[in-house]
């Protein structure tokens, strides 16, 4: 009887672990099919129904105005938090929902030494913007700036007051010509950004600085595969352009960008981002990347002129890149400008926000949305992408956020920790019976040997 009980214990183990193994897989085949735990980032998009964005930092900076405080950014749960300079103020923005931050420095100060910043010699290789979170503008100067004008920059931000701050870039800060898909024409080589239209011609709108107007783009090096010619734009000062399709149509699933191998991400609209917001950011040199967006309203002097009014982000990019899309959950939010380092390092790159291109050019953006009347879904994962002018299948969110996914313990540590449990389980369960088949061989063969 004793025997037979071992050998029910063992069955039961065995099975438990199997059991558990199982049910350990699917935790974390659900962990990667499920959104991440992240705070969705908050946009303001065109298609947002009535009363969407009434209460977030931005909407509360717009109604206490530029003197009561000084910009909004979203923190690291993902929650609205309001620069302000009165009590009164951090009141309103409490009984809003939103976190306040009571500082020094009104929006209006600030914006009044970048203004100062602007008047001044312009110096090739610099940039400033306010930063939100620490209430400055920041004055940078990349490794092309010579120390003589680094000199009179800092003695000019001096007498504005402590809340301009300096900071040497590495690298050096240069347009991205050279992805969403590459086009390429005599200029250089860009990426494809957002396709556009103005109801009777379809449009890819790309950065300013990949060519001037009659610039002729194609698909391939040989010039084999037409794209289409540019007929509007506007750099320096800004950074957009439109190429317009040589057949006039962009073709079925226009509203899809491309993110590397083959697949790409739908767009359902077209917002402004916030600081602190996580985007990403389509290349053809340098494939998909993510980050955040560090400021708004940023100015660069690049060496061929000075823009401004960019979005500033953490993202990496590197030549040929330029002009390819940036975007947050569907979003179209801006096309990539410039910026400094690379994406082995690291760097800074800037943005020409989408909604100030559209407007200038007069167009709208061509996006998947809502289908048989019912809202557009919200992307779920990567899908075939579509070549300049060609059709194909809805697409959905980034790739990335499945290794974001399985990296992050919160969403596979409990599926893995049932698994490891249980194949511990089955390891211990086959050595113990292993163990006592030895020591029954061990006690058989001693008595019988005597």
């Amino acid at each position: 009887m004793r025997h037979v009980r071992r050998r029910m214990v063992r069955r039961v183990t065995r099975l438990a672990s199997v059991g558990g193994i199982v049910l350990g897989a699917a935790m974390v085949t659900q962990a990667v099919a499920s959104e991440p735990p992240a705070a969705a980032p908050r946009v303001l998009a065109e298609d947002a129904g009535p009363g969407v964005g009434q209460d977030t930092g931005a909407g509360l900076v717009e109604r206490l105005g530029s003197s009561r405080t000084a910009g909004s950014w979203i923190d690291d749960e993902g929650r609205p938090v309001v620069a302000v300079t009165d009590d009164e103020a951090a009141a309103e923005v409490r009984g809003a929902g939103a976190t306040a931050k009571l500082v020094r420095h009104s929006m209006r100060e600030l914006k009044s030494a970048t203004r100062q910043l602007g008047s001044a010699p312009r110096v090739t290789g610099t940039a400033w913007m306010v930063d939100y979170r620490s209430n400055e503008v920041v004055v940078r100067g990349d490794s092309t700036v010579s120390a003589g004008d680094w000199s009179e920059l800092t003695d000019l931000a001096d007498g504005m007051g402590d809340f301009v701050r300096m900071e040497r870039a590495e690298g050096t800060f240069t347009t991205r010509i050279n992805g969403a898909l590459p086009i390429l024409s005599t200029a250089g080589r860009c990426s494809a950004g957002f396709n556009v239209t103005d109801g009777k011609t379809d449009f890819i709108l790309t950065a300013g600085h990949c060519g001037p107007d009659g610039s002729v783009w194609f698909a391939d090096n040989r010039g084999d595969q037409p794209v289409g010619r540019t007929v509007a734009g506007s750099f320096p000062g800004n950074d957009y352009s439109l190429v317009q399709y040589s057949g006039g149509r962009a073709g079925d699933g226009a509203g899809v960008v491309a993110i590397g191998d083959g697949q790409g991400v739908r767009i359902t609209g077209v917002g402004e981002p916030s600081v602190g917001q996580r985007v990403f950011r389509s290349g053809s040199s340098s494939g998909l990347r993510d980050g955040e967006v560090t400021a708004l309203n940023a100015t660069v002097n690049y060496p061929e002129g000075t823009v401004s009014g960019l979005i500033e982000t953490n993202v990496c990019a590197e030549p040929g890149d330029s002009g390819g899309p940036m975007f947050s959950e569907g979003i179209a939010l801006g096309v990539t400008s410039g910026g400094s380092g690379d994406c082995r390092a690291g760097g800074t790159t800037y943005f020409q926000p989408l909604p100030q291109a559209l407007s200038a050019l007069g167009v709208q953006l061509i996006a998947s949305g809502p289908q048989n009347g019912q809202a557009a879904p919200a992307p779920s994962g990567p899908q075939s992408a579509a070549a300049p002018g060609t059709s194909t299948p809805i697409s959905a969110e980034a790739g990335r956020q499945l290794l974001a996914r399985l990296a992050d313990p919160r969403n596979v540590g409990p599926g893995l920790l049932v698994v490891g449990g249980s194949l511990i389980a089955l390891v211990a369960t086959r050595w113990i019976r292993t163990e006592q088949d030895r020591k029954a061989y061990q006690r058989y063969y001693s008595a019988t040997w005597g």
